[in-house]
């Protein structure tokens, strides 16, 4: 078999970096008021009341635990295997790509794992994020539902992915490491860990899918703002990105390429580690403060949801706003129907197999059990670039497969037509990607209006589209049209996923 570098680089030796910590907190602490005032639930009334009854809901402090839906399964997931050997990966296999304290959260089965304060400071900069209630949306589709969303666009970065990109670039520094790589999609992931390096004083190299790098040049701009390096991908600068090229020269990328680049240049540098911004069990749990928050908002209003949205690319979005939820389900507290919402043209829940496949395009990480349209499968180049992902997070296919949640797919015009709606009745400009959630959001709204049900939608919206206004344009002059995939284009992809016994 092809020896895979993933596993053939030693053991990085750590580094005590209280320094780093000291100077960190000497630069950032001052940032921060010592008393912060608290972020209460925002509902999109006219007057921007805080709750629909004269007593103020009490204040939701930042969650001070990341929580493992692992501990909670009635069935554990299967494990990721060493493609050499066939057995599952040891934590001394993941060692040259990942720092200890990532690698242990990643195999952990404790229910609940520290948030160390030095993320809990930063964190302050946006969290708690606001629960909001789409008063105007409900208006205008003249339904009896109530519709609450989760907004993570507060952040520096704009979405949800500086939860995850803090706490592992703190780690990262924490064990001495110099240089973080990594890869993005639409760039949401990018400009987080650049942002999170330039903090912790990480050297950050990112290689951006090509279809996104053309398509926003803004947030390749964000990151170089913070201080990252950025390449198109696939490069010329990898061997990985040289196969592709040869290949297809106009090849417009894909995040499982992106992620073959960086882990090869993370892989052959001593000084380097490599970030993902989804799919990994310890991105999903750092994500968890999103619905550990919720939980506490919607008790505070007193208020239980009946159908959790929210889209899926990766996971990372989705698995934040519902693992706790989907916990206090097991434990029977509440029955909320559990919805990820998947761009047509890369279905992999809805479409694809459950199988061992790799994670990355070249075949240099671990085989994980995942629901898969084969790991060559590139997707056409929507405009939802984060969702660009030809498998599903491990953790979020084992729930799938538990019953525990289900899976809708939409095509982008009807995701566009949604996100207008919502733009022109809450004021927020959602990003392609939260535009699934809330597609499928005013689907069941809809239905309500049909029978008369007034039920709690909580979705997931998961970041603002500033910079991904050239999508709007598209649609907005008539040019936007559904990409969807190749039934003859998937078969090809699956008959490549490794045939083993599950």
């Amino acid at each position: 078999m092809t020896s895979h570098c993933f596993f053939s680089a030693s053991f990085l030796p750590t580094a005590a970096s209280s320094s780093i910590h000291k100077k960190v907190e000497e630069k950032w602490l001052g940032s921060f008021p010592l008393k912060r005032r608290p972020v209460h639930l925002r509902l999109s009334s006219v007057t921007k009341t805080r709750a629909a009854f004269n007593t103020d809901p009490k204040p939701v402090e930042i969650p001070r635990k990341w929580y493992n839906l692992i501990a909670d399964l009635p069935v554990k997931p299967p494990p990721p295997l060493n493609p050499s050997t066939l057995e599952p990966v040891k934590p001394e296999d993941l060692s040259p790509l990942f720092p200890d304290e990532l690698i242990k959260q990643e195999t952990t089965g404790e229910r609940f794992i520290d948030i160390p304060d030095e993320v809990v400071d930063v964190y302050k900069l946006w969290r708690p994020t606001p629960l909001i209630r789409a008063k105007r949306l409900e208006k205008l589709l003249d339904t009896p539902a109530r519709i609450y969303y989760k907004y993570e666009g507060v952040s520096p970065a704009g979405s949800h992915k500086p939860n995850s990109a803090v706490p592992q670039a703190w780690y990262n520094a924490k064990e001495g490491v110099k240089n973080v790589v990594t890869e993005t999609g639409a760039g949401q992931w990018g400009c987080s860990l650049a942002f999170a390096c330039s903090l912790f004083g990480l050297g950050c190299e990112v290689w951006q899918v090509r279809a996104s790098y053309d398509q926003k040049p803004y947030r390749r701009l964000m990151m170089q703002t913070w201080g990252a390096k950025v390449h198109p991908s696939p490069s010329s600068i990898t061997e990985s990105g040289k196969k592709i090229l040869e290949m297809d020269p106009s090849s417009p990328g894909s995040l499982g390429i992106a992620i073959s680049e960086a882990v090869e240049v993370a892989a052959m540098n001593a000084d380097t580690k490599y970030c993902l911004g989804s799919v990994l069990n310890h991105v999903l749990l750092h994500q968890t403060v999103i619905g550990e928050e919720c939980l506490k908002q919607m008790e505070a209003i007193g208020e239980t949801p009946d159908v959790i949205i929210g889209c899926t690319g990766g996971g990372s979005n989705f698995a934040g706003l519902s693992f706790p939820f989907i916990r206090e389900k097991l434990n029977g507290k509440i029955n909320p129907v559990i919805r990820a919402v998947e761009p047509s043209a890369c279905p992999s829940l809805t479409k694809g197999v459950y199988a061992y496949d790799f994670g990355d395009t070249a075949g240099m990480t671990p085989l994980m059990k995942m629901h898969t349209l084969g790991h060559d499968f590139v997707p056409d180049p929507i405009h939802a670039g984060g969702l660009r992902y030809h498998g599903m997070a491990p953790l979020i296919s084992h729930v799938y497969e538990l019953g525990l949640m289900e899976a809708i797919s939409i095509p982008q015009i009807e995701c566009f037509q949604g996100a207008i709606q919502f733009a022109r009745t809450e004021g927020l400009i959602p990003a392609p990607e939260p535009t699934h959630a809330i597609a499928a959001t005013i689907r069941e709204a809809l239905k309500c209006k049909e029978t008369g049900e007034s039920k709690v939608i909580l979705t997931a919206m998961c970041g603002h589209g500033h910079f991904d206004l050239p999508a709007y344009e598209k649609y907005l002059q008539g040019e936007m049209v559904d990409l969807s995939f190749s039934e003859d284009k998937i078969k090809a992809s699956l008959a490549s996923i490794p045939q083993l016994v599950a």
